[in-house]
Formats: C-alpha cells, sequence, structure tokens
C-alpha cells in the first residue's frame, strides 16, 4: 500500500504551523518527545522532521514526496522540486538593508559595495536583474551583525517585523522577494502517491479556502434587497430566505476575507441590519 513522506521543519512557527494545517486537513499526528519520525493514525502518511535547509535536497533524492518550507528555502536551494501549493502563513520577505547613518539614492547604492547574506543564489539574481554589481560574502546566521564588525557595507534578510534590523541599527531600503511556506514535490511519486497527494491537496484546499472566507447572514427590509444581493455574489449567488416579518428577508452569502470590512460598510449603508459574521472551518469549491 502506498504511503506519502513529507518533511517539515523539526522546530519553530513553521512547524507550528505545518502540523497545525495538517490537524485541520483531519490528518492526526503524535510527535511527542520530539521524534524524528511519526506516522499519522488516519492517513497513509509519515512525518520528517529535519532542518529546513535540508527539505529541498530530501525531496529531490525521493527521501521525502513531498515537503513544507519558505519559498525563499525553496528558491535558494535550487534543487530539482516544484512548489504544489502556496500556504500563506509564515509569511515574511527577504530584503537589503543598510546603517541608519548611510544616504540611500536608489539600488545603484550598492554598485561596487559589499553584501553579506544567507541567500547567494537569489540576491545574484536580483543584482543581475537590476544591473548592480556588488561583492556577495555568503555567511549563514546573524547576518544583521556584517556591518557593524566590517564585513561587509549593506545585507540582504528576511525581514518580518524589522525590529532585528532596528536594534542592529540598519533600515530596510529594498524588497528582493515575498516568501510563504510552500508544499514542494518532486518527480519521483507513483501512481498511489499522486492519488494521496491529490486528497491531501484537496484537503489543504479545503481549509486554506475556508479560512479566506467568511459566511455572513443579514436582514434585509424588501425594498433594499435587489441592490443588497449585488454586494453579495456568494459563491454562485446569496441564499435568500422570506422571515416571518413581511417585508424583510434574510440573506446568506460568503465574503472574502479581503473585502470583508468594506462590504461590511456597503451593506450598512444599503440597510442590511443584524449583520452576523461566522468563521468557515473548511470550504469546499
Amino acid at each position: 500500500m502506498s504511503n506519502l513522506k513529507v518533511a517539515i521543519q523539526k522546530s519553530g512557527r513553521l512547524s507550528e504551523d505545518s502540523l497545525k494545517l495538517f490537524k485541520e486537513c483531519g490528518i492526526k499526528v503524535n510527535n511527542g518527545a520530539r521524534k524524528l519520525k511519526a506516522s499519522a493514525s488516519n492517513f497513509p502518511i509519515e512525518f520528517l522532521f529535519l532542518r529546513d535547509d535540508d527539505i529541498p535536497g530530501y525531496v529531490e533524492d525521493g527521501i521525502a514526496d513531498i515537503g513544507i518550507v519558505g519559498e525563499n528555502v525553496q528558491q535558494e536551494a535550487q534543487k530539482n522540486t516544484r512548489v504544489l501549493k502556496k500556504l500563506g502563513f509564515s509569511k515574511c520577505r527577504l530584503s537589503l538593508a543598510i546603517p541608519r547613518s548611510e544616504e540611500y539614492p536608489g539600488i545603484e547604492y550598492f554598485n561596487g559595495k559589499s553584501i553579506a547574506t544567507s541567500y547567494p543564489y537569489i540576491l545574484k539574481s536580483y543584482l543581475k536583474e537590476k544591473k548592480v554589481n556588488a561583492e556577495i560574502h555568503e555567511i549563514s546566521g546573524s547576518v544583521e551583525i556584517a556591518p557593524g564588525i566590517g564585513l561587509a557595507e549593506g545585507i540582504c534578510d528576511i525581514v518580518s517585523s524589522g525590529s532585528t534590523l532596528l536594534s542592529n541599527g540598519l533600515v530596510e531600503v529594498e524588497e528582493v522577494m515575498r516568501s510563504e511556506a510552500v508544499l514542494i514535490g518532486g518527480d519521483k511519486l507513483d501512481d498511489g502517491q499522486k492519488k494521496l497527494l491529490d486528497q491531501l491537496v484537496f484537503r489543504m484546499d479545503a481549509v486554506l479556502v475556508g479560512k479566506n472566507n467568511k459566511y455572513v447572514l443579514l436582514n434585509a427590509p424588501d425594498e433594499s434587497l435587489d441592490k443588497i444581493i449585488d454586494l453579495l455574489p456568494g459563491m454562485r449567488s446569496p441564499t435568500v430566505l422570506p422571515l416571518a416579518e413581511k417585508g424583510w428577508h434574510s440573506i446568506h452569502s460568503v465574503i472574502n476575507e479581503d473585502d470583508f470590512w468594506g462590504s461590511i460598510e456597503k451593506l450598512r449603508a444599503a440597510g442590511a441590519e443584524g449583520i452576523l459574521v461566522v468563521p468557515i472551518e473548511k470550504m469546499i469549491q
């Protein structure tokens, strides 16, 4: 019987969010005592807990069938893997930063200068695209201290809140790429594993689409019904039900998270009352 081997980071926020996603997909796994391997009790899948930098190589070699890593790690590794799905969590950006005391005229600032980074491949490609000739110092860890110790005049590193840059006297000046967690795969899956992967991605889609939408119920006076329906297209069209009180209907629909607050304001202005907003656990399209 086929099974899937999935590689995820052994610790940290990405590991926690990855395991949470599998749990929301109905897959039960117990990784007590931080074991390096664990199997799900209700789905044919085995988990390998690895360093994130090692995951693309394990997937390329077929030791793991799929993996979850940051998009920046997948691109930097330059292994024979492909992105199967963007997962929407662990979002960050890879950026260039310089000492706050420096004037920054633009990307040409870096011509002839040295940049410290743990992402030499991505940085080299970016600089080539921008026609900038700079020296790249590849280092691992504590990249932000490089300007302070005279190793480099700028850095290229992962930024989330920017507090680490601030505490080291640096300022972000260019965004090189945006990154988030991605599901990656190789090319060594048999037919049974491909079928299991399809089932897993189907479950992930249902969870992630649900998170990106809200279920909305509201009451609308009949004279405003058409206007409110136009504001709530839903998956196909809103559900409209008559209320016991004449002259009123209840409308049920789904609103995308990105459009949520703007839509709510428009609905109120159009005469909607008693608006109830409910999170969606899973949504199958």
